[in-house]
C-alpha cells in the first residue's frame, strides 16, 4: 500500500504515454509522470518514489525528494500568498505546499521563512503544513539518555535560550549560558541531550557528551536485557551493592553501573528498590 506524504517502494506495472504506472495498493495505479526513470523497470520491480497529490488532486509519484515529508519539521520559504486559503511554501517539489490560514500563527508575506510541521490532513487527504508546532510536538515522557547525540532544529527564542525540535519529536532547550554565540531560527544543528528533567523537559547542549553516551548506553542495554531475561524480571543488584558483586555480574565498575541504572530509571524503564532493580 502506498502512503501519501512518504517515500514508498512501489512495484512497476506498465508504461503509457503519460509515464510509468506503479501499484499503489488500495490507491490503485499511481502515475509517475514523464521520464523520471532512466530505463523502463521490469514488471514487479520496486521503484523508490515520493507519493503526494498534484494540482488536479490526483495521487501521483515523483522520484524527487521534498525538503520534508509528513511527520517531519522543516524550515521553509513562503513562495506565494493566497488571502482566501493561506500561503504556499517551497518544499522542493513542482507543486508548492499549502499552509492553510487556520494553521498559521501570524500573518505571512511572500519570501518569509518559518519552521513548520508537515502532516497529512485527515479531512482532505492532502499534505499540508502547520506552524502551530506545539500541537505536533510529542509530550510523552522522552526516553533520551544524557549525552545522546541528537538532531536539532531551532524554532524560537525564549528568555532562557533557544527552543529546538529534538529528533523530529520533542521540544528541548539550548541555554544562552551554554552557547558561544547566537543561533538563528531555522538553524539545523547536531547536539546532545544534556539532561532529561523529572518534569520531562529536555535540556540540550552543543558541547560533547558523545564519549560518555557511547560508554553508558551499551551497558544500560545490557542491564535491560538481563532484566528481561530474568524469570522474575528483577536483579538483586542496586546502587548500594558491593562493587565486587556488580563486577562479577556485568564486568563494570560500580560507578558505571550506577550511571547506567540512573539512565534507565530516568527513562522510566526500571524501578530501583532497596534490594534490587526490576522492570518498570
Amino acid at each position: 500500500m502506498a502512503f501519501i506524504g512518504k517515500r514508498n517502494q512501489l512495484p512497476f506495472l506498465h508504461e503509457a504515454t503519460p509515464g510509468f504506472y506503479l501499484n499503489g495498493g488500495t490507491h490503485g495505479e499511481i502515475l509517475l509522470p514523464g521520464r523520471q526513470l532512466k530505463k523502463r523497470p521490469a514488471v514487479g520491480e520496486l521503484v523508490d518514489v515520493f507519493v503526494y497529490r498534484d494540482s488536479e488532486d490526483r495521487i501521483v509519484a515523483t522520484t524527487a525528494a521534498p525538503y520534508a515529508m509528513a511527520g517531519e519539521f522543516a524550515y521553509l520559504r513562503v513562495a506565494s500568498v493566497n488571502p482566501r486559503i493561506g500561503v504556499f511554501l517551497d518544499w522542493g517539489l513542482e507543486k508548492d505546499l499549502l499552509l492553510p490560514i487556520r494553521e498559521q500563527t501570524v500573518p505571512l508575506r511572500e519570501g518569509a521563512w518559518l519552521v513548520v510541521y508537515v502532516t497529512l490532513d485527515v479531512k482532505t487527504d492532502r499534505i499540508i503544513a502547520s506552524s502551530r508546532l506545539n500541537r505536533h510536538l510529542n509530550v510523552a515522557p522522552p526516553k533520551f539518555i544524557a549525552g545522546q547525540p541528537v538532531q536539532l532544529l531551532v524554532f524560537s527564542e525564549s528568555p532562557l535560550g533557544y527552543n529546538a525540535v529534538v529528533n523530529n519529536t520533542h521540544r528541548g532547550l539550548l541555554y544562552f549560558s551554554d552557547l558561544s554565540g547566537p543561533l538563528a531560527v531555522g538553524q539545523a544543528l547536531d547536539g546532545f541531550i544534556r539532561a532529561v528533567r523529572e518534569d520531562g523537559k529536555i535540556d540540550l547542549t552543543l558541547n560533547g557528551g558523545r564519549v560518555g553516551y557511547q560508554k553508558i548506553a551499551p551497558l544500560a542495554d545490557t542491564i535491560l536485557a538481563a532484566l528481561k531475561a530474568a524469570p522474575s524480571k528483577r536483579l538483586d543488584l542496586h546502587d548500594g551493592s558491593p562493587p565486587a558483586e556488580i563486577r562479577a555480574t556485568f564486568e563494570v565498575s560500580k560507578k558505571a553501573f550506577k550511571q547506567a541504572i540512573g539512565v534507565l530509571f530516568k527513562a522510566k524503564q526500571i524501578v530501583i528498590e532497596p534490594t534490587g532493580i526490576r522492570l518498570a
